[in-house]
């Protein structure tokens, strides 16, 4: 189904830039509006699928993953640990 246009977006640039988005635009045999739009609709979708991840580098993440395996030391949490449980199974 197809959306209906209701909002309008404007933008200054350089000639340069209006150059070669006017091409491409020409060379995919699509409007510049239709142009602008799609490529600006890729680049949001790109930078809110990454607002979602978390990039490190392997042996960091590595290294996270081993340090999960290794309790910390805690006198308070151990002390805690040994109290009579409240709820029984």
């Amino acid at each position: 189904m197809p959306t209906t246009k209701s909002r309008r977006l404007e933008l200054r640039t350089d000639e340069s830039t209006d150059r070669m988005i006017t091409e491409a635009a020409e060379l995919t045999h699509v409007t510049k509006s239709a142009f602008v739009a799609e490529a600006a609709r890729q680049a949001a979708e790109k930078v809110i699928a990454r607002a979602d991840l978390t990039l490190m580098a392997p042996d960091v993440f590595d290294s996270m993953m081993a340090s999960l395996d290794r309790p910390d030391e805690s006198a308070e949490l151990a002390a805690l640990a040994g109290l009579p449980r409240r709820i029984r199974r």
